[in-house]
């Protein structure tokens, strides 16, 4: 059973930074490109980040461009989200997610991904 436990949120004042974790287990997640989305209160889920099953592509959304830094260490089965410079509009429910067809491009869009984690809240005060 494919499980993704995200942890690293909580409160954080804006200009600050926090680091997300994503910890994949049962199943092989080397193969599979790995993102990040968010969903922050009254509004739709939207995508965040993305890393390539290899590792040698990331994608990022405008808003968290050169803020934000997606990473994985697959001896670990671990992505992480680098998030600096942080901003009130970046507080949402954080979630990672597995992408479904292996050594795929790197999706920006939520349908082709199988499986999530539980999220974890990011709140940014300012």
């Amino acid at each position: 059973q494919v499980q993704l436990v995200e942890s690293g949120g909580g409160l954080v004042q804006a200009g600050g930074s926090l680091r997300l974790s994503c910890a994949a287990s049962g199943g092989t997640f080397s193969s599979y490109g790995m993102a990040w989305f968010r969903q922050a209160p009254g509004k739709e889920q939207e995508f965040v980040a993305v890393i390539t099953w290899s590792g040698g592509s990331t994608g990022y959304a405008d808003s968290v461009k050169g803020r934000f830094t997606i990473s994985r260490d697959d001896a670990k089965n671990t992505v992480y989200l680098q998030m600096n410079s942080l901003k009130p509009e970046d507080t949402a429910v954080y979630y990672c997610a597995k992408e479904r067809l292996s050594s795929s491009y790197g999706s920006y869009y939520s349908s082709e991904y199988d499986y999530w984690g539980q999220g974890t809240q990011v709140t940014v005060s300012s």
